[in-house]
C-alpha cells in the first residue's frame, strides 16, 4: 500500500475527527487532507516533478506532516534533516540529496541563508513561520492553492523518503525507504480507524527519526488524535498528557527517565495512558522497572529497530513487562527485560560469526535481519549498499549480541564504534575529523562511555602537540562552534598516546574499558 492512502483511508472514516492537536491549533482530518492538497498544489506549481528531494528542516510541528503527505502524494521524495545539524552537516545532507525544495523554520533561516550558495540544486525556499527575503511564506502559498485531492502514481516500492542517519566514515548516510517500508508495519500492527473510537499519541520523538515517522503514520491510518510537541519537555508532556487525555506514547528511555525523575511527576494525572512504547536506544533496567511501578494502568513495548530496518523489527511485548508472579516467573521477566525481544512476524533474525557462518543459540555474533520492510539501500552509495546488505538480503545491523533458547535476542555491544546517545547514533569518526582541526592536538579518539540519563555519551581522549598546551575547556568551546549539541564530547581526558593494534589502528575497546568508569 502507498503511505498516502493512510491519510485517504482516515478521512473516509472519521473526517471530523481531530487529527493534529499542536499548541493552540486543531485540524481534523478533512481539514488535514484540505491542507495536504493545497502543499501539494505549490509544489506542482513549482515545478517539483516525481522522484524529486523536498527536504524539511523544522522541530515537530504540523506542517512536517502535511509535507510529508504532500511530496508523498505527488510523487517526490521527502528529506527529514535533523535540526540540530551544524552548517556543514546541513550542506552536505543537502548536496547529497539534491534537494530541489526546501521548507525551513524560523530559528534556521539565517543558517540556511549562510549554506544557500553552495547548494546549487535548490530552487525554493519556502519559510514556515514568517516573511523573510529569498523565502516564499508557507500560509501565502496555502491560501492559493487549490484544495482539490490529489492522486499519486507512485508504486509501493518507490522511494517515499530520504532519512539520513550517522556513518561509520564520519559522513551521513543517506538510507532510502519506500512507501512498503512502513505500510506493511502499520497494517500488520495497527488497527484501522475507527470512527468511534477515541485515541490520543503524544508525539514528541523527532518526525527526522525513523522512530517518529513510525508512530505519525501507525496514529494517522488508526485514525488517532496526534498530540505533538516540538521538542521534548517534561513538564509540558505531562500537561499535554493529562489535558488531551492521552492515551500512547513512544519515547526513548532517556525521556521516560526524565519524566519519572521530575519533581512535579506526581501533580499530573497520567491515568489516561493505556500503551508506552519505547526503543531507539538501550533501556536501563532500574528505568523500566520504575516507570512500570509508577504508570499502573499501562502496557510497556520495547520496540527495536534501525532506520535501516524502518524502524521496529523485534518487541518485548507488555506480558514480559508483568513483574507479578512466583519469583521464578518474575526473575524470567527481568531477564527478558534485558532482551530486545523477539522478531515481529515479518522479520527473520539470525547470529552470523565473522566468517559469514550461523551461529548456534547462546554464541555471540553480529545480529542479522531481513525481511520485506528493509532498507532499499543507500543513497548513491553502491559499495556501501553491499557491504551492509548481502545477496541472500540480511542487513548487517553492526550489533553485537546472541539468541536465547526462547528466541529472545540480546545485545552484548556493537560491531563498529557507533555512539548512540538518547537515540541519537553519532560516528566517532565525525567527531574526530572536526577535532582534527584543533591544531593543538596530534591525534584524538571518540568512544561512548555508558551515561545514566542518556545511555551513552561521547568522551574524548586526546594527545596533546608536543610544546602546546591545551584546556579541556578550550577543547569543549571549539567543539561547541563546530558541532551539533548532542555530538559534542562530555568530558575529556589527555593521554601521551592512544593504544594502537600492530596494523596501527586505535584499539577503541581498550579506551573504553579504560575510561568507563570515569
Amino acid at each position: 500500500m502507498n503511505t498516502t492512502e493512510f491519510l485517504t483511508i482516515a478521512n473516509a472514516i472519521c473526517p471530523d475527527k481531530v487529527a493534529i492537536v499542536f499548541e493552540e491549533k486543531r485540524f481534523t482530518f478533512s481539514e488535514l487532507n484540505v491542507r495536504v492538497n493545497r502543499v501539494g498544489d505549490t509544489l506542482l506549481k513549482l515545478g517539483v516533478q516525481k522522484g524529486d528531494r523536498v527536504a524539511m528542516l523544522q522541530v515537530n510541528t504540523n506542517q512536517c506532516i502535511e509535507v510529508y503527505f504532500a511530496v508523498a502524494r505527488i510523487g517526490a521524495v521527502y528529506v527529514p534533516l535533523n535540526f540540530r545539524a551544524r552548517g556543514n552537516e546541513l550542506t552536505y545532507m543537502m548536496k547529497s540529496s539534491e534537494a530541489t525544495t526546501l521548507f525551513v523554520g524560523e530559528r534556521y533561516l539565517e543558517l540556511v541563508d549562510s549554506i544557500k550558495s553552495e547548494l546549487p540544486a535548490l530552487k525554493n525556499v519556502i519559510s514556515l513561520d514568517k516573511e523573510h527575503d529569498g523565502t516564499l511564506l508557507y500560509e501565502d502559498l496555502m491560501g492559493r492553492a487549490s484544495a482539490e485531492d490529489i492522486f499519486t502514481n507512485a508504486g509501493d516500492e518507490d522511494l517515499t523518503i530520504l532519512m539520513y542517519t550517522a556513518g561509520t566514515t564520519g559522513f551521513p548516510k543517506g538510507v532510502m525507504l519506500s512507501h512498503n517500508s512502513f505500510s506493511i508495519y502499520v497494517l500488520e500492527n495497527v488497527t484501522p480507524a475507527d470512527p468511534v473510537s477515541e485515541e490520543g499519541n503524544i508525539l514528541t520523538v523527532p518526525l527526522y527519526h525513523v522512530a517518529g515517522i513510525q508512530a505519525m503514520m501507525a496514529a494517522v491510518y488508526g485514525g488517532r488524535t496526534l498530540v505533538m510537541e516540538r521538542q521534548f519537555d517534561a513538564k509540558e508532556w505531562m500537561g499535554l498528557v493529562q489535558g488531551e487525555k492521552v492515551s500512547r506514547a513512544m519515547m526513548v528511555p532517556t525521556m521516560l527517565k526524565l519524566l519519572i525523575d521530575n519533581a512535579e511527576f506526581s501533580s499530573f494525572d497520567l491515568s489516561s495512558l493505556k500503551v508506552i512504547t519505547y526503543g531507539a536506544a538501550p533501556m536501563p533496567l532500574e528505568v523500566i522497572k520504575r516507570a512500570v511501578e509508577l504508570f499502573p494502568g499501562a502496557s510497556f513495548i520495547n520496540a527495536f529497530g534501525q532506520t535501516e530496518t524502518a524502524s521496529t523489527i523485534t518487541t518485548v511485548p507488555p506480558e514480559d513487562h508483568d513483574l507479578s508472579g512466583t519469583e521464578e516467573e518474575k526473575a524470567k521477566k527481568l531477564r527478558r527485560l534485558a532482551s530486545i525481544g523477539k522478531p515481529m512476524a515479518d522479520v527473520e533474525m539470525k547470529v552470523m560469526d565473522e566468517d559469514g557462518n550461523d551461529l548456534p543459540q547462546g554464541e555471540v555474533g553480529e545480529i542479522m535481519a531481513r525481511g520485506p520492510r528493509v532498507m532499499s539501500g543507500y543513497w548513491k552509495d553502491e559499495a556501501k549498499t553491499e557491504e551492509t546488505i548481502d545477496k541472500e538480503g540480511w542487513v548487517h545491523t553492526g550489533d553485537i549480541g546472541y539468541v536465547d533458547e526462547e528466541g529472545y535476542f540480546f545485545l552484548a555491544g556493537r560491531a563498529t564504534d557507533m555512539i548512540i546517545r538518547g537515540g541519537e547514533n553519532i560516528s566517532p569518526e565525525e567527531v574526530e575529523a572536526v577535532l582534527q582541526g584543533l591544531s593543538k592536538l596530534e591525534e584524538v579518539a571518540i568512544i561512548g562511555i555508558p551515561d545514566e540519563e542518556w545511555g551513552e555519551v561521547p568522551m574524548c581522549v586526546a594527545v596533546i602537540k608536543r610544546g602546546e598546551t591545551c584546556t579541556p575547556e578550550e577543547l569543549m568551546e571549539y567543539c561547541r562552534a563546530n558541532l551539533a549539541s548532542f555530538k559534542r564530547p562530555r568530558s575529556v581526558v589527555f593521554c601521551d598516546e592512544l593504544p594502537r593494534n600492530p596494523m596501527g589502528k586505535i584499539i577503541k575497546k581498550q579506551l573504553r574499558e579504560q575510561y568507563a568508569e570515569s
